[in-house]
């Protein structure tokens, strides 16, 4: 399936409030005055189906939900969302942008959750195998720094409600996954302003080849 690939496909991870979005958008508004063409989507999310269940998943009404339950829904709005939005992208050359990916699973779920790798690896096996992205930035900043640069945790959001240890957990899965594969990420100091970061994503994107 991935020899059908005509475009890249660029995912962002981070804690909850390091920069993830800001650094999207601002990739986008530079695609946009290139006159580069690209899609951007999130997850979960990103189709009708998808962001159903992504409106299920954040609901703090739901604080009973099962982490397995949790880490499924997850899984079938990925494999969703791929086949409605990401796949036609890249068949039709287009750089996709993604706000959390598979990456996210492993760190939430199989991490601070304690579900474990293997778990979270089959249940996502159709993304691991078919769409493994060709970068993926970690925008590299503690839960810790994250919820003071957002002033606290979304009230309205199950995850972000889940706690200052479970949000660390979180970062040690992510470090895991950038130590795991360092080939596929490209780290990003949180730390810096807006402006710094995006002018390091577009030369790390440069040199990969991603952006001319």
């Amino acid at each position: 399936m991935e020899s059908l690939r005509k475009g890249k496909f660029i995912t962002f991870e981070g804690c909850d409030g390091a920069g993830k979005s800001t650094q999207i958008k601002m990739l986008a508004d530079y695609l946009d005055k290139e006159g580069i063409l690209y899609l951007l989507t999130r997850e979960p999310g990103g189709g009708k189906i998808s962001e159903a269940i992504r409106s299920i998943i954040l609901d703090g009404k739901n604080a009973d939900m099962t982490d397995e339950c949790e880490a499924l829904l997850f899984a079938a709005a990925r494999v969703q969302h791929l086949s409605d939005t990401v796949e036609p992208a890249l068949k039709e050359g287009k750089l996709v942008l993604c706000d959390r990916y598979v990456d996210s699973s492993f760190a939430y779920q199989a991490t601070a959750r304690g579900l474990g790798e293997e778990f979270i690896s089959k249940i996502n096996a159709f993304a691991l195998e078919h769409f493994l992205p060709d970068l993926t930035v970690f925008i590299d900043l503690t839960p810790k720094d994250a919820f003071i640069r957002k002033h606290g945790a979304d009230q309205n959001d199950r995850m972000e409600q889940a706690g200052m240890f479970f949000h660390e957990k979180v970062y040690e899965g992510f470090i895991s996954r950038v130590k795991g594969e360092p080939e596929r990420f490209y780290c990003v100091d949180g730390k810096q302003t807006p402006t710094l970061m995006h002018e390091e994503i577009l030369s790390a994107l440069k040199k990969r080849n991603i952006l001319k």
